[in-house]
């Protein structure tokens, strides 16, 4: 009777026992769980990034700083870490157009309550340089502010400068989406004298500036237009056709040297691109109106469906008109480009070109001409 007792009693306790090692065992095997699920984000780092057309988006990161020097209503506040903006080599690194001025890497984010606007001149690649040693420099301008302006250092002897540099301008929320950053590159050559080697008109549109984050972006240097403006002014615009798509893209990047009428400052400018057939209208867009500037920029992509076969017969006009108070407005100046049914001369020349190059963008200015007097 008694060895029966103790066999029970030897029996429960093992139970117990292995009871408490599978309890033990399971707690240990929920903790290593546990720490491989989780993570630190340390500061300074990006835990995701989010590749859009030539746009990085990042998250937000800390960068050291040293006191900001003021300049008007802006202020150098020292460099960026380039270490937060390595990003996976792609095309923008390597593939360039032929007769490319050179390509600017740059970040812009929007503080709204602060009213800052941050910029991070990053870097230039493949400058095309007046001689064997190249000392590039870069000016930024918030246009249509053409008085202040912010400067980069100088970097010497290099085509592919690395700037690492952040600048803030002060501008209210009301006004951020009509204004126009500038960064004209120059060479600074032993005279101390500046020749300019391109430059890029980004606009700040609202879709860059949503979100708490910094967008970092690249654009390739155009040439500064020394052209004097045509009478009525000129458009520029980029033309391509799609054959497969069937589809006709116009891209409306600015104008210059347009003729407002009075009180221009408190009036707005735009453009309608509108698509005719057989001098028919189709459809129309419109671009977002800038606030009195007569050189604004736009840079808006509109597409229309166009079957090959309505090529010889459809045309574009593009007409520049300024606000005159409530539903009115006034032309400023068209344009109209097409086949040889209705245009001649570059615009003709253009619409040819963007038939014969199909899926690429084929960018002219045209001197715009009035139709009727205002």
């Amino acid at each position: 009777m008694a060895e029966h007792v103790a066999l029970v009693i030897g029996g429960i306790i093992g139970g117990l026992l292995l009871l408490l090692l599978l309890i033990g065992v399971s707690c240990w095997l929920w903790k290593r769980l546990c720490a491989t699920s989780t993570y630190e984000e340390l500061p300074g780092t990006t835990a995701a990034s989010s590749v859009q057309g030539d746009k990085l988006s990042l998250p937000h990161a800390r960068t050291q700083t040293s006191s900001p020097c003021v300049t008007g209503d802006a202020c150098v506040v020292g460099t960026i870490n380039p270490e937060l903006y390595k990003f996976p080599e792609d095309q923008s690194e390597s593939h360039f157009p032929e007769g490319c001025l050179g390509r600017l890497w740059f970040s812009v984010e929007y503080q709204q309550e602060a009213e800052r606007l941050l910029v991070g001149l990053i870097k230039v690649q493949g400058l095309r340089a007046p001689s064997e040693t190249c000392s590039p420099l870069v000016k930024l301008h918030l246009l249509p502010d053409e008085r202040r302006f912010l400067q980069s250092r100088a970097k010497r002897k290099t085509a592919s400068p690395q700037f690492d540099e952040h600048f803030v301008f002060q501008v209210s929320s009301r006004s951020i989406t009509q204004r126009v950053l500038r960064f004209s590159v120059y060479h600074v050559d032993k005279q101390k004298k500046h020749q300019l080697l391109g430059q890029v008109l980004f606009p700040l549109k609202n879709e860059t500036l949503l979100g708490d984050c910094r967008h970092v972006i690249w654009r390739d240097l155009e040439a500064e237009s020394l052209e004097p403006p045509s009478e009525f002014g000129d458009l520029q615009f980029c033309l391509s056709y799609n054959d497969r798509l069937n589809r006709l893209t116009v891209v409306v990047l600015r104008a210059k040297g347009l003729q407002l009428q009075e009180d221009a400052s408190c009036l707005s400018v735009f453009v309608k691109v509108s698509l005719m057939n057989h001098n028919k209208f189709v459809k129309c867009r419109k671009t977002s109106a800038v606030l009195g500037s007569a050189n604004p920029v736009y840079s808006e992509t509109f597409s229309f469906k166009v079957d090959p076969a309505e090529l010889d017969t459809a045309s574009l006009s593009l007409t520049v008109l300024q606000n005159a108070g409530g539903d009115k407005s006034c032309e400023l100046g068209r344009v109209v480009v097409g086949p040889y049914m209705y245009t001649r001369g570059k615009e003709l020349a253009h619409w040819d070109e963007m038939l014969g190059k199909p899926r690429e963008l084929v960018k002219r200015w045209h001197a715009l001409c009035r139709t009727t007097e205002p």
